[in-house]
């Protein structure tokens, strides 16, 4: 196991999500329904896997099995070295289509912010995906979700992953 801490030393280039690499607990908490001014949370477990890193730390793919749920998803991460950022790929096993990417970087603090584009019950809404919180054995995933963009944003679904090998 790598020392989550020394894959935070160059946070937006390649090797960013090297802490990933392994096996974990997650712990879900996701708003039964979004964007509807409502704060009923679910709780529901998960496990995933991060297979390890390609392309030098450029990217990396893993699989999160919600057993509870009857689906599983898959993220392929990859470092665009033009632009310096990450895009996220996310595609689940209900669908098999890929959601369009978010894009961002972690700053200087290790706090990675992530923006793009989701659909949600038919209509067009803006994504943020943040990781914090990143230890050797602990990291916190959010997604929220905003109507106009400018700000109002509702965290719909947060993720707190526990390191199991």
């Amino acid at each position: 196991m790598t020392d989550s801490a020394a894959s935070f030393t160059h946070p937006t280039g390649p090797g960013a999500f090297d802490f990933l690499i392994g096996t974990w607990e997650v712990t879900n908490r996701r708003l039964r329904e979004p964007l509807s001014g409502g704060s009923d949370w679910e709780e529901f477990p998960a496990t995933a896997t991060c297979h390890g890193t390609l392309f030098d730390g450029g990217a990396n793919v893993d699989e999160i099995v919600f057993p509870t749920k009857d689906f599983s998803g898959l993220t392929l991460r990859l470092y665009d070295t033009e632009r310096d950022e990450w895009s996220l790929n996310w595609v689940n096993s209900l669908t098999g289509r890929m959601s369009p990417p978010v894009v961002g970087r972690f700053g200087p603090d290790g706090v990675g912010e992530f923006h793009g584009e989701e659909s949600h019950k038919g209509s067009s809404v803006r994504c943020r995906f943040i990781w914090s919180g990143i230890t050797a054995d602990s990291a916190r995933w959010e997604q929220a979700f905003s109507v106009t963009g400018d700000g109002d944003w509702e965290t719909n679904w947060i993720m707190d992953f526990r390191r199991t090998h």
